[in-house]
Formats: C-alpha cells, structure tokens, sequence
C-alpha cells in the first residue's frame, strides 16, 4: 500500500458504513469514514440480530458482538393499568445450533454498542471516524470520485472545507442522505397509513414491574458480562390495537427501557419533539399511575413507516447501501441486518477492483444480487408489520424462519457457477430470500459451517518438493496440530476452495491444485482438501504427487473430517469428489467437478486477459 493511493470514502458511520469501511479495512484497501454527527449517535434503534449478520461478524473477526448481544426475554402482556400477565410466551421459539448453522437464534444488541464495538475494530486497523464531517457535494468520472466535505472545528472556529479525492463511494447516509439524490436513483414505494410509531430510550423505574438484569458493556476493547435469570419484556395492551412495548436494556443503565408505542391512528410527530408530553403519554399508555416514573428521555423518534427502495444499488464509482437504499417497516428486524449485508456485497468487491484483480463489471453484480433480496424482504416485512398492528400479537410473533436470513441466496447472479445444479433447475424460480433446504446446497447460498476438521499437514509448510510424476510420502508422528471449523478457515480477505475427495492421489485434485497454484496467488485464494473421516487416522501417511513441472510445490491445507459435518454440510456423495468455492462474504461462488469450472468461476471474478488467468504479474496496491 502507498501514501499516493487515494482512498475509498464511506459516508455515514452507522452499522451499514462502519461494516463497509471494516471489510475495506481487513482487505487492506485504504478508508476513510466521515459522519455528520459531532459525536455518536444515541438511540437503541433496531435491536435484533440475525443469524446471519452473526455469520458476518464471524468471518470479520469481530466476535464481540454475539458474545454481548442478549437473548430475547419472553414477553409478558398486560392490560394498560394492570401488572397482572394475561399471556406470556416465547418472542421467537429456540432454535438449537448445529454444525452447520452456529448461529441459529436472533438475539439484540442496541446500536451504539454494536457500533463501539465495530470502531475499536477498525480503529485496530488505523481508521477512526471523521465526527462532525459533512458531505455536501461530489462528481465523478473514469478515474475516481471528487467529493468536497464541510469539517467542523472542534475549537469553535466554524466550519472547514476540505476536497477528497477518492477512489469510489459508498453511501451509507440514511433514507434523507444526499447521494441517492445525486445519483438520480428512484426511490419508489409507499408510506403506510394508519401506522404511527414512537420509539425511544427511557430510563424508566415502576414498581413491582420485574425485567432482566443482565448487565454487559464494551468499552476499551474489554468486554464486561454479568448474568441473572432473565426476566420479562413487557407490553401493555389498549383498545384498538393500540400498546406499548418495554423491552430492558442495561445498555442504558440499570433501569433502561426501549419503549416502542404502536398505535394506527394517533400521528405523535410533535411529541417526540415534546419531552413533558411524551412522558405523559409512556405513562398513559403504562396507566398505572405515579407507579410509573419516567426518570430520563435518552432519545425519542416518531414516524410511519415507508416502503421504499433502489432501482439500482449505484453509479459508476459510487453506490448507496443500508437506508440510503431501502427503508421498511421495523417490524421483523430485518433493516440493520440487510444494511451490514449490503456493505459486505459491495467492499469486497471494491477491494478486488481497487487493487486490479478484477474489472469494474464485478461491482455491476451488488445490484443485480441484493436488488431481488430486498425486493422480497420489503414484502416480507410489510406482512409482518401488518400482523403487528393486529388483535393477535402471539400469533404475529410467529414468523418464519426466513426472518434469521440465512436462506438468503444469490443462486441467480451471473459470477456464480454449478456443475452439479439439475438442468431442470434452472428454469424454476427460486426465492432470494427462502429457507434453508436440507440436503440442497447450490452456488449463491451461505456455505454452511462444519466443525470438527482436523488437520494433517500443510504441505508447503513441510516443504516437501512434489517431482513429476513422483509419489511422495509425508510421515505425520502425533501430526494432529488440532481442529477447526470451517467458519475459521472462511476470512472476508480471501476466497476459499474446498476440494472433496478421497485422496489427493487422484488425477483430477492433482490438476486442480497445480492449475490454482499456477493462474490464482495464494494471497488471494485459500486452497482446502477435506478428506472423509474414513481416511485413516491422522499420525499415519499422508501421500501426494502431481503432474507439474520439476520442484513443483503444493501448497494446500490437508484436513480430515473426522465426524463427517463437512461431507453432510456440503451434500458430497460417497467416492464423489466435489469442489466447492466459497466467497470471502461467506457465499457459494461456485459447485464444480474440475479445473474448467473453476477457471469459468474465477475468470468471472478476477480480470481476464487473453483467456487467460494471470494474477502473477499483476501489480499490487
């Protein structure tokens, strides 16, 4: 990396940018991350976290966030006036992890955690948000991004303008931001009717009125938990479909409460801007009286919601991401989570394209793989957010397991390839945002986790020269260094391929091995043999050889599966050997049998020029 590289500018520091700007960080592409804000947002926000977005955080190392997110409480309903429970249940039923699904349970972390947790990541990295810094313009041509930005001076000096010349753009400005605007993207859709909402932060005390008091806080990169039993997320019920919901947060201190009040005909626009006023309407809606006592507003908004979205996610060097993009219905608690997938679509993209290993049509996919995901997810909550303002508030609750996202797939984008996928597939429509199929994995799906590898030997670290031709036999006494999962080996920096089969002493790995250590840099693509747990037992012989020139050396991570996750996760028949290429957003890239598939997918990845893969004599940034 040199100085003279100009950077990729990410506007707006919320979970969408700061999850771009981190990708960006980790591929070693170089940051900027500005915020309009002189100091970081307050506000609980959106909760949930999905499984999925778990799975991001994971392959972005930042394990912080599922660590010190909360489960669900139950919730407990009660009349307005009335501590008696008319009706307790689950918010969502557990789901039990598997190997293949770590991550099975939606659980909630307010937003300025989430978001302190993620800076003291980049900051790790050498990136810090740019507080009280302001977008105001930006052009763009060929070469790169012109953006001029209005600083505020900390000293009180008024504002300071500064020109950036940046590489590309990611708008993470929120639904109001300009860069949508300034790419003439349409922002089409609805506002639903009948549908007000007040959502806050309140420390709030009422007596008898029980709640969970686990306590958990991120700060300086130490991490402190304290657990009690879990205690109630209470709502309290008025006529026409109208409550109030008090999920706890010891986020906010000992006695914090996000309040969220439902009610479809009440427009409470100015109470939030009315602090006396909205206390009286939290304890209204509560109706018990002085019993309650709203000790602090923290923040408050008031809104309807809007369904609205893209027709495209970009523009030439610049793209928008998060709300900038898409707005929605809370209901579901889907936004965060599509904005943090947005921005790991697109940066490592970006970080291809910035350093020369792909042409500027790989960034042409983000639109055409989240377009129909969040075309679907906009239904999906506007169902949800539909049954919410219903009589049946249990019945509401139970969702799909779509909600947890981790049937979301790109099977029909145009850089995923699958050899094994039946013709008669192709012609079927497929939801992007489905659910999980047991036994059926395709290119454009999550690749599913398998723990339970262990590892033989890394050839290259052996440094064991392969002659051609030649067999050559790797004594591994007590070899066992250990076992591993295939989310640790999965990494946002790198694409991952995984060859299944019985043996490296086969015709067809040997040729994908020499033909990935000739054309793909190893700083690009991890390369992975599973063996099935019927290989015999590590500490015995590990035999390989390959077809290559003299001196030829592999350089592969040998890994047996022991209890046989990674052959049932990944749907490998017996004697069958399967490649599979996995994306560093944790996506199927591509299902193959040999080396002309894996040449098809990584020619569609990564530049090609004269037919040829060439990524040796390609010049690093």
């Amino acid at each position: 990396m040199t100085a003279r590289t100009p950077p990729v500018l990410v506007v707006g520091a919320g979970p969408t940018g700061l999850a771009a700007a981190l990708t960006l960080a980790r591929n070693n592409v170089p940051v900027r991350i500005i915020e309009k804000e002189p100091q970081h947002r307050r506000g609980q926000r959106g909760v949930g976290i999905q499984p999925r977005t778990f799975e991001v955080f994971h392959f972005l190392r930042v394990p912080e966030i599922h660590e010190c997110a909360t489960a669900i409480p139950p919730i407990q309903e009660h009349n307005k006036g009335s501590l008696e429970p008319l009706n307790t249940f689950a918010a969502m039923d557990y789901m039990e992890p598997t190997p293949a699904i770590p991550y099975y349970n939606i659980k909630l972390m307010g937003q300025p955690t989430l978001e302190a947790i993620i800076r003291e990541h980049l900051a790790k990295l050498g990136c810090t948000v740019e507080l009280g810094t302001r977008l105001i313009s930006f052009s763009q041509d060929e070469r790169c991004v012109r953006a001029k930005v209005v600083k505020y001076r900390s000293d009180g000096g008024g504002e300071v303008e500064e020109d950036i010349e940046a590489a590309y753009l990611i708008g993470a400005d929120g639904a109001k931001g300009m860069i949508r605007k300034q790419l003439g993207l349409t922002f089409l859709g609805t506002t639903l009717e009948n549908s007000h909402m007040e959502l806050g932060d309140i420390r709030l005390e009422v007596e008898g009125l029980d709640r969970d008091v686990r306590v958990h806080y991120f700060a300086g990169g130490k991490t402190e938990v304290a657990d009690s039993p879990s205690q109630h997320w209470h709502i309290f019920l008025q006529a026409s479909h109208s409550r109030i919901s008090l999920p706890p947060t010891n986020e906010l201190g000992k006695d914090g409460w996000q309040f969220v009040i439902v009610n479809p005909t009440v427009d409470a626009q100015d109470l939030a801007q009315d602090e006396a006023a909205l206390v009286n309407r939290i304890k209204d809606f509560v109706g018990l009286g002085d019993d309650a006592e709203v000790k602090e507003v923290m923040w408050a908004s008031a809104f309807r919601p809007n369904i609205r979205m893209v027709n495209k996610f970009g523009a030439g060097r610049a793209f928008v991401a998060g709300d900038a993009a898409h707005v929605h219905s809370p209901s579901g608690g889907q936004g965060l989570n599509s904005g943090i997938q947005d921005a790991f679509n697109i940066a490592w993209k970006i970080a291809l394209v910035y350093k020369g290993l792909s042409s500027a049509s790989l960034l042409d996919t983000y639109t055409t793989e989240r377009l129909p995901v969040i075309a679907e997810m906009l239904g999906l909550t506007t169902q949800i957010h539909k049954q919410m303002f219903g009589s049946n508030l249990e019945r509401a609750m139970r969702r799909g397991k779509n909600v947890y996202m981790l049937g979301v797939n790109y099977r029909s984008s145009p850089i995923v390839v699958d050899e094994f996928a039946l013709t008669s597939e192709a012609s079927v429509a497929h939801s992007a945002y489905g659910e999980i199929q047991e036994g059926i994995l395709r290119a454009g799906d999550r690749a599913p986790d398998a723990p339970g590898l262990v590892s033989v030997t890394t050839l290259n670290r052996a440094q064991r020269l392969v002659s051609s031709g030649s067999y050559s036999a790797v004594s591994l006494p007590g070899g066992v260094v250990g076992s591993t999962r295939m989310f640790d080996i999965f990494t946002s920096t790198h694409h991952t391929v995984i060859i299944f089969a019985l043996t490296l002493v086969v015709p067809v790995v040997q040729s994908i091995l020499v033909t990935l250590q000739e054309v793909v840099s190893k700083e690009l693509v991890q390369r992975v043999v599973v063996l099935p747990g019927s290989h015999p037992e590590p500490g015995g012989h590990v035999e390989s050889r390959t077809s290559s020139g003299e001196g030829e050396t592999v350089d592969v991570e040998v890994l047996v599966d022991q209890v046989g996750h990674a052959y049932r996760g990944y749907v490998v028949e017996e004697g069958e050997i399967k490649v599979v290429i996995v994306r560093p957003d944790g996506v199927v890239g591509a299902i193959v049998r040999g080396v002309a598939g894996l040449e098809r997918y990584f020619e569609g990845v990564f530049e090609k020029r004269g037919g040829v893969l060439a990524m040796e004599d390609t010049v690093q940034i």
